[in-house]
C-alpha cells in the first residue's frame, strides 16, 4: 500500500475521531480538545497534498535546481496560517470557555441550557 493512502487514512481517522468528539461530548473543554484535532486533521491534509515523491521544499534546495524540482510552496504557507489561526481561536475558545465556566459555575452544555432556560 501506497504511504500517500496510509497518511490520508489518517488524515481522515483524525477528522472522523475530532467530529465525533465535537458532537458526542457534553463538556466544553472535550469540545474545544475535538476542534483541535478536527484542525490537525486538515492541517495534515494540507500537508499530504502538498508533497511530492522526490521534490524538495523550496527552503532547503540547493543552489542550481530548477522550479520543476521543488514542490509548490503555497500549501506550506496555508499550513503554516492555518497553524497560527488555529492557535487563535482556540485560545479564544478557551477564554470563552473560562468565562462561561464563571458564569455558570459548570462546563456540562445540557447543564448550562437548563439554566437558561
Amino acid at each position: 500500500m501506497n504511504t500517500h493512502y496510509i497518511v490520508l487514512f489518517g488524515v481522515l481517522l483524525l477528522f472522523i475521531i475530532g467530529l465525533f468528539g465535537a458532537l458526542t461530548k457534553r463538556n466544553l473543554i472535550k469540545i474545544m480538545i475535538a476542534l483541535g484535532i478536527v484542525d490537525t486533521g486538515v492541517n495534515l491534509f494540507f500537508i499530504t497534498i502538498g508533497y511530492i515523491s522526490g521534490k524538495t521544499a523550496p527552503i532547503f534546495s540547493k543552489q542550481g535546481l530548477t522550479p520543476g524540482q521543488m514542490v509548490d510552496p503555497v500549501p506550506q504557507a496555508l499550513v503554516l496560517t492555518a497553524i497560527v489561526i488555529g492557535v487563535a481561536v482556540l485560545a479564544l475558545g478557551l477564554s470563552i470557555v473560562i468565562r462561561v465556566y464563571e458564569h455558570y459555575g459548570t462546563l456540562n452544555v445540557s447543564k448550562i441550557k437548563k439554566m437558561r432556560g
